[in-house]
C-alpha cells in the first residue's frame, strides 16, 4: 500500500493566508523587512505594517501595535529582536491569530512554546520569502 506524502504545513499556511501583519516593517528599501514584505505583496498577500515610528509603507497604513490593526490577520511576521517577541506573542494570542512567523535570527523558544500551547502555528528562524520561493516557483 502506497503512503501519501506528508502535508507541508508551511506550504499549507502560505496557501491559505491572505493578510500578513509585519511587525518591525521598515520603509527603508535596504532593510530586509522591506524587501521581504515587498516580495510577499508582489505575490498577492496584503501586507499590514506594524511599527509605531511610521505612518505607512508599501502603500498600506501602519499601526503602532497588532492590537490596533482593524483587519483580520492570518500571519504575524516578526522582524524584531528576540527580546521583543514575548509581547508580540501575547498580542497575537489576545487576537487569536493562527500563525506567527519569526524571521531568520529571530529566536525565542519560550515565547514560541507559549504560542504553540495557545494553538498558534509557529515558524521560527526562517525567512518567509525563501520558504515561499522554495515552494511556489
Amino acid at each position: 500500500m502506497a503512503t501519501l506524502p506528508q502535508e507541508d504545513p508551511i506550504a499549507a499556511l502560505l496557501q491559505r493566508a491572505k493578510t500578513i501583519a509585519v511587525v518591525g516593517l521598515s520603509c527603508d528599501p535596504m532593510r530586509p523587512s522591506h524587501g521581504v514584505s515587498a516580495y510577499m505583496q508582489s505575490q498577492g498577500y496584503r501586507i499590514i505594517p506594524v511599527n509605531p515610528q511610521i505612518e505607512s509603507c508599501l502603500g498600506e497604513k501602519a499601526y503602532p501595535s497588532l492590537l490596533d490593526v482593524p483587519a483580520k490577520i492570518d500571519i504575524v511576521n516578526i522582524f524584531r529582536r528576540p527580546e521583543f517577541v514575548p509581547e508580540i506573542v501575547d498580542q497575537a494570542i489576545q487576537l487569536k491569530i493562527s500563525a506567527i512567523w519569526m524571521q531568520e535570527d529571530v529566536v525565542h523558544d519560550k515565547a514560541a512554546e507559549i504560542a504553540r500551547k495557545s494553538g498558534i502555528f509557529v515558524v521560527m528562524d526562517r525567512c518567509i520569502l525563501k520558504e515561499h520561493r522554495a515552494r511556489f516557483r
